[in-house]
């Protein structure tokens, strides 16, 4: 199956449901007709079938409307994170050769930037107000009297690439993640199923496009004849707004996003929600805990997966095991073996031992590989295996528990220790906001276990870490050993365009100190 049919045959069933919620509603007849005529445009703009198309919006119906046409038109789709930089975007523009940039308001400045630096620049086309356009950029909204392109595309095959999502290089330079529309229509078949997304379902479209579980919710909708309520950029008051007056029933969202709406009172108030899930990173139980008292939700689950593999494993029942990834998804399997950078995949470490988890890129749902990147796939695919540098250990019930990534392990006097499982046990603490553990070099003990936390409202940064520390002492349950050595007291934690913790920054020290146990008070 290929995307295109899918929206069309869902038009077909359900040719008057409401497919499009928010500000400008769209029935299923609407936006199958929208995003036919936008294909059309796409091709006469230059994008011939087999090519590829940046899509460099903020988000929102018109960047979906967009993605679902360059599938009608056999063209893929490469949706950017408005959070690169010029040197980034270039990058991706330079690798991937596209045959044109469809830019809004809000992104043509930083593309013209970029395209500046490119050997080759791609032709620039509108996708933004109409009234914003930039003089001498065409739209790609085609004008009603405009005669329809005599182009008319072939199907798509199960093979084509239906998009190709670039990693946010936070260890390197992105790298393209080119996905069929075999794969991409397996994980929405897939997400369906494991997170209990019945038909007609209300979902916000929060999670950007440009990353797996924005596309997750935006397909998922589709092959279910639900209603995608789109936000093109998260606000906590504006995503409650939307919940409670569209009746939102699903959220599909990554730990920080749920950390905002609940600190608001009104989360209470969507009584319409009854399926929660989230991914991206790892819920601690407080959090899990709060928002199953404050919903009271039907289901809880939690995903594990990634933009190259979408299904890991499910958690189904974060109501009574709350950070537990569970087992391996519909279309997946998992192994989990030595932690070694040479391991290989038949080292399957012994019951009960931590392990890194790797899955067989047999999944319908898995990518083949990089794009133009060999020395990517050296470092991550052995055997027919992606090795995902995450470390997991079963339980005695055989479900999965995640502790972080390889890279992130503390070594701190010779003991290997875990930042999730402190993190965890000190997000408990009724004094803060956010905190995450990560190493920073220490003379003694070759790396610190350091706590960085965000305080309270009102709180100064010195009652912060006073409180902190004696919560770690006294009300986490964490031995001495775990305990952090160091803490330190900052304005936000770093996070990626999706809310994804940028723990590799804080390691490399790129943070602005409010009070240190090391060193007191900033100035």
């Amino acid at each position: 199956m290929d995307l295109a049919t899918a929206l069309r045959w869902t038009t077909e069933r359900y040719p008057h449901r409401r497919a499009v919620g928010g500000a400008a509603p769209m029935s299923y007849a609407e936006w199958d007709a929208r995003t036919e005529r936008y294909a059309h445009a796409l091709h006469d703009l230059g994008a011939a079938e087999g090519s590829r198309a940046i899509f460099m919006l903020q988000g929102g119906e018109p960047l979906a409307t967009l993605h679902l046409a360059a599938q009608k038109a056999r063209i893929a789709s490469l949706p950017l994170s408005t959070r690169f930089g010029t040197e980034e975007l270039a990058c991706c523009i330079g690798d991937c050769d596209p045959a044109l940039i469809a830019v809004d308001e809000h992104t043509y400045d930083l593309v013209v930037r970029a395209v500046e630096t490119v050997e080759k620049p791609p032709p620039l086309v509108w996708a933004g107000h109409p009234d914003h356009a930039p003089a001498g950029v065409p739209s790609v909204a085609r004008p009603a009297d405009r005669a329809p392109s005599t182009i008319v595309p072939a199907k798509p095959r199960g093979e084509d690439i239906s998009v190709m999502l670039y990693t946010s290089g936070t260890t390197g330079r992105p790298k393209g993640v080119p996905r069929t529309h075999r794969a991409e229509h397996y994980a929405a078949l897939a997400h369906l199923v494991q997170t209990g997304h019945g038909p007609g379902e209300v979902t916000l479209g929060v999670m950007p496009l440009f990353h797996t579980m924005g596309l997750r919710s935006l397909l998922a909708t589709v092959l279910s004849a639900g209603t995608w309520v789109p936000q093109a950029k998260f606000d906590a008051d504006e995503a409650l707004e939307l919940i409670v007056g569209e009746q939102v029933s699903a959220l599909y969202l990554v730990p920080t996003m749920y950390w905002s709406l609940m600190h608001g009172d009104r989360l209470g108030e969507a009584t319409s929600l009854r399926n929660l899930a989230y991914a991206g990173a790892s819920m601690t139980p407080t959090l899990a805990q709060r928002l199953v008292r404050t919903v009271n939700p039907a289901r809880f689950v939690n995903h594990y997966g990634s933009t190259e593999i979408y299904t890991f494993t499910i958690g189904p029942d974060n109501i009574s095991k709350p950070g537990c990834a569970g087992r391996a998804g519909l279309f997946s399997r998992i192994r989990l073996v030595d932690p070694d950078p040479g391991a290989s995949p038949d080292q399957v470490v012994p019951d009960g031992e931590r392990g890194q988890v790797i899955a067989s890129l047999d999944s319908p749902e898995a990518f083949a590989g990089y794009w133009n990147r060999p020395d990517a796939d050296a470092r991550a695919i052995r055997d027919g295996w992606y090795f995902t540098n995450d470390l997991a250990v079963a339980d005695e019930d055989g479900d999965l528990w995640v502790s972080g990534r390889v890279d992130d392990m503390i070594n701190s006097g010779g003991e290997n220790l875990y930042p999730e499982e402190i993190e965890h046990a000190l997000a408990a603490c009724p004094d803060l906001e956010e905190v995450i553990v990560a190493a920073t070099p220490h003379d003694k003990w070759g790396q610190a276990v350091t706590a960085f936390v965000v305080g309270r409202p009102g709180d100064s940064a010195e009652a912060t870490l006073s409180k902190v520390e004696q919560f770690a002492r006294e009300g986490s349950g964490l031995p001495s050993l775990k305990r952090p050595k160091r803490y330190v007291v900052v304005d936000q934690i770093p996070k990626s365009a999706v809310g994804k913790i940028l723990r590799r920054r804080l390691t490399a020290g790129e943070f602005e100190t409010l009070a240190d146990t090391e060193g007191g008070a900033s100035a």
